[in-house]
C-alpha cells in the first residue's frame, strides 16, 4: 500500500499541482480545502504525512496542528506547513507547536517532493520492529529506543515527534560533547545549514518543554553559548 498524504489547502491550483507531483512518484494523496472539511470526513486510515497551509480560512493551519499533536492516533506522524515568505513568526509558532519541517510559498514541487520523503524515510525507520540492543540508549533516566521509536523519562513515556527524537537520539550518542547547530541540523535535517539556527532553536526548546527542563540549570540538554 503507498504511503498516504494528506493536504489541507484551500487554493484548488495548488492541490492538484501537488497531487500530481505526489502521485507521480507512487504516493497515495487525500486533499482538502479547509480544517473543518478533514475533521468532519470519516478517515479509514490515517495517512503518513501531512501537508498543512497555515493561512486557511476559518480553522488556520496551526490550530489544525494543535489538534493531530494532541491526539494519540496522530501525535507521531510528520508535518509540514505551508507558509508565506514574510510570516516568520508562524513558522516560529508552527516549529514550536510540533511541525517538522516548513516549506516557504512560492515553493519549487520538487522541492516539496524531496522534504516529504526524507520526513517519511525518518518515520518508517521509527516505527520499524527492530528492537536491537545497540538501538536503546540508557542515561540518568533517560530511555531511548531507536527501533521502537520510544523515549521514557523517569518511567513516563514522553511523546516525541521524528525530528524531535533525531534531535535527542544524535545529543544522547554523543553525550558530553558540544554539538554546533549547524552539525546538529545538517545530520537531522540532510541539508546544507543556511543560517536555520532558529529552527534548532525552536526544537531544542521543546524537547527541553516536554523533558520538564529547568531554564537556568536543565540536567540533560545544556547550551554553551557560542558553541553549540
Amino acid at each position: 500500500m503507498p504511503d498516504l498524504i494528506t493536504i489541507i489547502e484551500d487554493d484548488e491550483s495548488i492541490r492538484e499541482m501537488l497531487r500530481y507531483y505526489f502521485h507521480s512518484v507512487g504516493y497515495g494523496v487525500e486533499d482538502f480545502e479547509s480544517g473543518e472539511d478533514y475533521f468532519q470526513a470519516v478517515h479509514d486510515v490515517q495517512p503518513d504525512l501531512y501537508i498543512l497551509d497555515i493561512m486557511l480560512p476559518g480553522m488556520d493551519g496551526l490550530e489544525i496542528l494543535r489538534r493531530l499533536r494532541g491526539a494519540p492516533d496522530t501525535a507521531h506522524i510528520p508535518v509540514i506547513m505551508l507558509t508565506a515568505r514574510t510570516a516568520e513568526l508562524d513558522r516560529v509558532k508552527g516549529l514550536e507547536q510540533g511541525a517538522d519541517d516548513y516549506v516557504v510559498k512560492p515553493f519549487n514541487p520538487l522541492e516539496l517532493v524531496a522534504r516529504v520523503k526524507a520526513q517519511l524515510r525518518r518515520y518508517t525507520r521509527y516505527n520499524g520492529t527492530d528492537k536491537a540492543e545497540s538501538d536503546v540508549i540508557d542515561f540518568n533516566g533517560l530511555v531511548i529506543n531507536r527501533g521502537t521509536h520510544e523515549c521514557w523519562l523517569y518511567d513516563k513515556e514522553l511523546t516525541l515527534t521524528p525530528i524531535e527524537f533525531d534531535i535527542l537520539w544524535m545529543l544522547c550518542e554523543n553525550r558530553g560533547q558540544v554539538i554546533s547547530a549547524e552539525r546538529l541540523f545538517e545530520t537531522v535535517w540532510g541539508e546544507k545549514y543556511l543560517d536555520r539556527n532558529n529552527t534548532v532553536m525552536v526544537h531544542i526548546r521543546r524537547l527541553r518543554e516536554k523533558m520538564g527542563e529547568p531554564s537556568r540549570n536543565p540536567r540533560f540538554i545544556k547550551t554553551v553559548w557560542g558553541v553549540g
